[in-house]
């Protein structure tokens, strides 16, 4: 589809953001042999340990929201869901079926149902098997993890000696298609084109590859480790990383707010050049989002868990600085762009050659809350971390472009969420 056809996408309290309220989400009626199963998603209560900090609930709670112009939010669709309606059950001949999509950048099923005798699974994988992903219990209402290219093949195994019913199996009711990398890359340059005179990229577009600094910065790239591309819902991008020890991960309140939109989110790991100026990326470690901890809209960050830690641990993580971002003071930021692989934002002509602090203090969704910097981004790069050169500590979330662009002081997020890192 070209990028003129694209529909507009749903807007969450107006702010262009991905709502759970006006997203399309197709109710499914269950078979009753499905009626069973425990439902994902529930919302989450957060203890009365872990209220608003004080400090931050001073200047987020009491402050007002400012106007934010919607072209500032870094969000983009780069996919299209279809409806389907294909089936493998125990009654089928049958065990394999394709999903596929011409010219797609990749294909993610979604399960309306996934009955399973024990010992039972599916599999769903692209073509070549380098890409595989197994589940084995029994679901309702769930995507797969997508598979990178246009074809995906979903395939049941059982006993032989199991049941011949069509109760149960998989039966798949969509799919999301990924837009081609040309067609991702015409959408971004649309969405730049509206925002003018004010955009994410500053002065050209200085952001390289973080292959391209293994041998100059190995500092810089291992910092950029932790940070994650986000496929949320199938079709949207964000940007995330992996904040503290712990299995924690911090990204905008504009990319998702809610468990069950977290679990409908994959978290993408290990995505890079496999050198510099190569287009071939590295085949990452994808896990899905399990549970938001905690959000907030006047702060805009969502802080929530991952459903298979230990496969991520590898990646290390970042830590929120203790100090406040000192105007000058020289900055980098790792972030997956229009869902391209890792590129890093050091290097700004606005500032001198390199990238800088602008502001301390820049308002943002609310008065002061932000710090600001001429670093580009892209739609796509919204919650990647604006990491200090000296400490390679996290000092903002970046949320908004504008030239200067901005993200929101990470003293501000700590104070509220510090106690659950």
């Amino acid at each position: 589809m070209a990028a003129s056809e694209r529909r507009p996408r749903a807007d969450r309290d107006g702010a262009g953001g991905v709502g759970s309220g006006k997203r399309k989400r197709r109710k499914v009626v269950l078979a009753a042999t499905a009626g069973a199963l425990a439902l994902g998603g529930a919302a989450v209560v957060v203890p009365t340990a872990f209220a608003d900090d004080p400090v931050s609930e001073a200047l987020a709670g009491a402050a007002e929201i400012l106007p934010v112009d919607d072209s500032l939010l870094g969000l983009v669709d780069v996919g299209e869901v279809e409806e389907l309606t294909e089936s493998l059950t125990y009654a089928d001949s049958q065990d394999a079926v394709t999903v596929s999509g011409p010219d797609a950048g990749y294909v993610k099923v979604h399960f309306e149902r996934l009955l399973l005798n024990e010992g039972d699974y599916v599999t769903v994988s692209s073509p070549d098997g380098a890409e595989s992903y197994r589940y084995e219990e029994s679901m309702v209402d769930q995507w797969a993890t997508s598979i990178t290219g246009d074809t995906a093949i979903v395939e049941l195994h059982r006993a032989e000696s199991g049941p011949a019913s069509d109760a149960l199996g998989v039966l798949i009711d969509r799919a999301a298609y990924g837009f081609a990398s040309d067609v991702v890359d015409a959408l971004v340059a649309e969405q730049a084109d509206a925002a003018r005179p004010e955009e994410s990229v500053c002065s050209g577009d200085e952001k390289k590859s973080s292959a391209c600094y293994r041998s100059s910065y190995p500092e810089v790239v291992e910092h950029a480790e932790p940070v994650a591309r986000l496929l949320i819902d199938g079709t949207v991008l964000c940007t995330a990383f992996r904040v503290g020890e712990d299995n924690r991960m911090l990204t905008n309140h504009h990319c998702f707010t809610e468990t069950w939109e977290a679990q409908q989110t994959e978290v993408w790991f290990g995505y890079d050049c496999v050198a510099c100026g190569a287009d071939a990326a590295n085949i990452p470690v994808k896990v899905g989002g399990q549970q938001v901890l905690k959000t907030s809209k006047p702060l805009d960050y969502t802080l929530f868990t991952v459903d298979d830690f230990k496969r991520i641990d590898q990646f290390g993580y970042l830590e929120l600085a203790d100090e406040p971002a000192k105007a000058g003071e020289a900055i980098y930021i790792p972030q997956h762009p229009a869902g391209r692989p890792t590129e890093i934002a050091m290097e700004s002509s606005v500032d001198g050659g390199n990238c800088v602090v602008k502001n301390a203090v820049y308002d943002g969704y609310i008065a002061g809350s932000d710090v600001s910097y001429y670093c580009d981004t892209e739609f796509g790069s919204s919650g990647s971390p604006v990491i200090s050169r000296d400490t390679h500590e996290v000092v903002a979330l970046h949320h908004f472009g504008g030239c200067p662009n901005s993200g929101v002081n990470a003293q501000l997020i700590k104070a509220e969420i510090g106690r659950l890192l």
